[in-house]
Order: C-alpha cells, then structure tokens, then sequence
C-alpha cells in the first residue's frame, strides 16, 4: 500500500452496554452513521473496562479504544475517525484521547482524528437545548415539571451539564437538570421544583442509552431513587426511558462532529 492510498474508518467510541434497550440504540445509531457516511466501515470500542469484562464474562468479546485502532492499523486502515459518544469532555474522554494517541505509537492508522462529544462548545449545548425541548413527552402538561437525569463527574467537564440547564431553563422554567454525581444532585433540585408549582415530575435520563443507571437509580423502586424521593416528597412521577442517541436532535449533533473528524483526515 503506497503512502496515497487511502483504507477509511469510523471507530464509534461509547461507555459500553450490557442491556438489550441499550444494545439496540446503539445498534441503531450505528445504522445512521452508515447512512450518513455510505461506503466506509464502522467499527466500536467500549471505553469502560468494567462493561467490557462483565460483557467478557458473559461470552461477548468488545475491544477497548486502543485494541480496535490497533485492530484497524494491522487491517491497514490507514485514515480513521473515532467518535465520541459521551455527553461531555470528561474523565471519559480524556481516557479516549489518551488510549488514541497510544494506539497511534503502537501499530494502529497513521491519521487519526477524534470527534467532540455532544456539549463541547456553546454552540453545541444550545442545540442540544433545543433538541432536549422538541424531544420531550407528548403528554407532558405545561404545568408538569421535567428532571433530566445525567450521570454527572466532579471533572471540570461536568460544567456542561450546568451550561445545559441554563440554557434549557432559559426556554422552559420547569425543566430541570441534575446529575448522579457531583453537584447537581436531586438533594440540590427538590427546593426548585416545588418552588416551580408543578404536581407532577417527568423523569426523563441524560444518558446515551437505558441501563441500570435509568433504570434503578432513576425509575426504579429503591427508597433512594429519584422516582421514589420525588414520590416521598409529594409528587406524582412519571419515567420516560428513552437514551440520548435515540434522539434525532443529539444524535445529529455527534454525527456533525463525526463528519468534521472524517474532514480533518483530507
């Protein structure tokens, strides 16, 4: 193969899935990435290693970021594009550019470029506030409150979360955003929403797909649930259990990303 040639590739970078729900959206986020980019393969790397041994034990094999670029440069990729899809430029994140500049050392494609993940600039979280508004539930009265749940970081990334709640709340007082970790904890949440008047809450994940995050620590029944502490605190409570990258809106926002890596690489 001459120094010209080119062998292109996408390399689609995610924390990984063990649930059926979550399998299938990324299974079909990757059928987009096909239709959007026809003719170039697509490939996936699991970032977590925690999700990658459990998926191990249970007999299905996923490469990290690192050993599918490798993978790649011994199939003679030569140009290949990694996309992130994480929610912000986190702890995450920066593992995936690190294991990418690794694979670069040690036998995978001579270019690589990796794609931002979904708030990275002011510009992205303003169209994932208006992505978020369009993809909120039908039935959703304007007085009924709305409760984002991210997995949230103590990572100066995490600021894109706060970025997104301020620009959500800007276009809809009764939407709140909060995290799992962090500072955005439900705790932090509960004086606002009874403060917004609403009765009823929607518990929506921020989350690219539906796992045990979404569904125990947000809708499930535990005593220390979101679900259960806004009943305990008086609310009814309705679950939507719909991942960001089933969004159209979110999804569109990684596949530009993704388009401007693929550029980089001419």
């Amino acid at each position: 193969m001459t120094e010209s040639s080119h062998k292109t590739g996408i390399l689609l970078a995610a924390f990984g899935s063990a649930t059926p729900l979550g399998e299938k959206a990324l299974s079909l986020f990757a059928e987009q990435v096909r239709r959007v980019f026809p003719g170039i393969p697509v490939r996936w790397a699991f970032t977590s290693d925690r999700m990658r041994s459990r998926l191990a034990a249970a007999g299905k094999k996923t490469d990290s970021v690192k050993k599918a670029l490798c993978r790649m440069g011994f199939e003679r990729y030569t140009h290949v594009a990694v996309q992130s899809l994480h929610l912000i430029p986190g702890q995450e994140y920066e593992a995936l550019l690190e294991e990418t500049a690794s694979a670069a050392e040690e036998g995978g494609p001579r270019h690589i470029a990796v794609g931002l993940p979904l708030l990275y600039e002011k510009a992205d979280v303003d169209r994932a506030a208006e992505a978020l508004l369009r993809h909120l539930p039908e039935g959703r009265a304007a007085d009924e409150a709305v409760l984002c749940m991210g997995h949230g970081t103590w990572h100066s990334g995490g600021a894109g979360y706060q970025a997104l709640s301020e620009a959500v709340t800007a276009r809809d007082n009764k939407i709140f955003i909060g995290t799992l970790a962090g500072g955005h904890g439900i705790e932090h949440l509960l004086p606002g929403i009874a403060a917004s008047g609403a009765k009823t809450v929607w518990l929506l994940p921020l989350l690219s797909i539906i796992g045990k995050h979404a569904e125990k620590d947000m809708a499930g029944e535990h005593p220390e649930s979101w679900h259960s502490r806004l009943t305990a605190a008086g609310f009814a409570c309705r679950s939507r259990l719909v991942g960001t990258v089933e969004y159209e809106g979110f999804a569109r926002i990684w596949l530009e990303h993704l388009a401007a890596a693929l550029q980089r690489l001419k």
